[in-house]
């Protein structure tokens, strides 16, 4: 896959099949659409071209609003459509002017003189334009004009899907990380360097890896403790993974004042700091509480390892 960082950087191609959107998550309703694409790429012996946005529009067009957390970073999206088979990603940054554009000059100076459209593929409902008032009628009514199909992927088939990327997010943040990775198609993951903390889980017989997550915008799940798996270093999928129990929180039983994100990996005791790893969040295994003594906490460490062994087996 061929990843641009401007849509200047792109050079118009001959028989471009196209689609729009955040994408947030690469989701399987997302893939649906993606699939579409595909085909008629194929049909078409065209190329596949998706065009996305970077920051995410709602960070510019709401600014105020600092609780806007995505689900993958551009970094972790652009492998997702990597994996998927996207010939081409154009990640053009979404600014005021570009949000001012009006339905007509989006199409004409964006997806036909800049990507030479050739057929557009959108999901239910897709807006664009100034205040979103472009729509699937504006894209009828130009496209004879500016030489391309549209095809709007029906309301019936995205219902069947039934996920959406708030669900997505919804269900991240009250810890249900099992119906995300039902909705994603593959786990919800972190990843960042490794970083020294206070060695306290070392002390406890629970030694930790600290992860620290550059991108602010990214998702965090609720706190707790989760069963999960670890990438080191190479984080791509076919990297191999080692089983693990999560946490995130404040540590009350310490009177942590920060937020904390560790995992300890079972079975292993090797010096990974600064190292780059990916946390796979599996299962939820229970909320973050504050205990009596450290005492207290390491008996129930010790219970939380034998429930996230057990759920790793029966996945195994």
């Amino acid at each position: 896959m061929k990843i641009y960082n401007h849509i200047d950087e792109f050079s118009k191609i001959n028989n471009a099949v196209v689609t729009i959107g955040t994408f947030d998550g690469v989701h399987i309703g997302h893939q649906k659409i993606i699939s579409r694409l595909q085909e008629i790429a194929r049909q078409k012996n065209g190329e596949t071209v998706i065009l996305t946005f970077f920051p995410h529009p709602r960070m510019i067009l709401h600014p105020e609003d600092k609780a806007i957390k995505l689900i993958t970073t551009m970094q972790e999206k652009a492998h997702r459509l990597e994996k998927l088979g996207i010939d081409h990603l154009i990640i053009t940054p979404f600014t005021r002017d570009f949000s001012n554009l009006s339905p007509q000059e989006y199409i004409s100076k964006v997806l036909v003189d800049k990507i030479g459209t050739k057929q557009l593929v959108i999901g239910y409902d897709h807006r664009f334009g100034k205040d979103r008032e472009g729509g699937l009628e504006h894209l009828q009514k130009f496209s004879s004009d500016f030489g391309f199909e549209v095809e709007e992927i029906p309301e019936q088939d995205i219902n069947d899907v039934a996920v959406s990327s708030s669900k997505i997010r919804n269900a991240i943040l009250s810890g249900d990380v099992k119906t995300a990775t039902d909705f994603l198609g593959y786990p919800f993951h972190l990843t960042g360097k490794v970083i020294k903390g206070d060695q306290i889980g070392r002390t406890l017989g629970f030694p930790t890896a600290n992860l620290f997550v550059e991108e602010t915008y990214k998702l965090i799940p609720a706190d707790g403790i989760y069963a999960v798996n670890v990438q080191i270093n190479s984080v791509g999928d076919d990297t191999k993974c080692l089983d693990g129990m999560a946490y995130i929180g404040h540590r009350p039983t310490i009177n942590g004042m920060t937020h904390n994100i560790e995992v300890n990996i079972f079975d292993f005791d090797q010096d990974i700091y600064g190292s780059t790893i990916r946390i796979n969040f599996l299962n939820y295994i229970r909320g973050d509480e504050k205990f009596t003594s450290l005492e207290a906490l390491k008996v129930q460490l010790a219970k939380d390892e034998e429930a996230v062994r057990s759920i790793l087996i029966q996945k195994a």
